[in-house]
């Protein structure tokens, strides 16, 4: 049997604030729930599904293998996409988006107002479990609106997130019971654009190397800023 190195072990990472910190938008109650419990599922969830992929590697068992990376994969999507929703949150200061992440918004929707618009449509319409997201689309390097269906991205492989929404009933209903309208309107009291700004920086830097190396051949791709 081939013996491979241990896995990395995926941990809960802390909030940085306290459970009761986003209330009277996300009460304490429910943001101990969302975190402690359904964070830490999937995060265990990752951890079970990484140590069984090593194992059956270790054993040449290949045939286990699409299994187990799809529950790794729901479940690392999870567990990344909730550590960037609590980096996303904080306390709100009213602050409002600047710089270029503004001037992004801007020329994306027209205004932040009408980013909201659409970011709230894309959650009434999202059917069943899933998340909303301002991405950093990185064919065109624009900002777009997406859906992510449970955890899987609709628009394939060229999109990362930087501010995302928990559409999943456990976000809101200990809460708001069915009116996910009221967990949607009261985001926006907590949203970190620091945080969203520091992320575009970061992700607006990614290269795909679509570019062709020959000259004078049409590309639809545009270039960086």
């Amino acid at each position: 049997m081939t013996t491979l190195r241990s896995v990395v072990r995926f941990e809960l990472p802390p909030l940085g604030y306290g459970y009761d910190a986003l209330a009277p938008a996300c009460s304490a109650e429910l943001l101990e729930l969302h975190h402690a419990g359904h964070h830490q599922a999937y995060v265990d969830g990752a951890n079970r599904a990484s140590e069984a992929l090593r194992d059956v590697r270790a054993a040449g068992d290949f045939e286990r293998m699409n299994p187990l990376e799809k529950d790794l994969a729901f479940n690392l999507a999870g567990h990344v996409l909730h550590t960037m929703m609590w980096r996303n949150l904080a306390p709100n200061d009213a602050a409002p988006p600047r710089g270029k992440l503004l001037t992004l918004i801007r020329e994306a929707f027209g205004s932040v107002e009408a980013l909201r618009r659409q970011f709230h449509a894309a959650g009434t319409a999202l059917r069943g479990a899933g998340w909303v997201a301002l991405s950093w689309e990185a064919v065109k390097c624009a900002l777009v609106v997406e859906q992510i269906h449970e955890h899987r991205r609709s628009r394939g492989a060229c999109t990362l997130p930087l501010l995302v929404m928990d559409m999943w009933e456990h976000a809101y209903y200990l809460q708001h019971r069915n009116r996910k309208e009221r967990w949607m309107v009261s985001f926006w009291d907590l949203v970190n654009w620091g945080d969203v700004s520091r992320r575009l920086e970061s992700v607006s830097r990614v290269d795909l190397a679509l570019e062709p190396a020959a000259r004078g051949v049409v590309t639809p791709f545009r270039k960086q800023r």
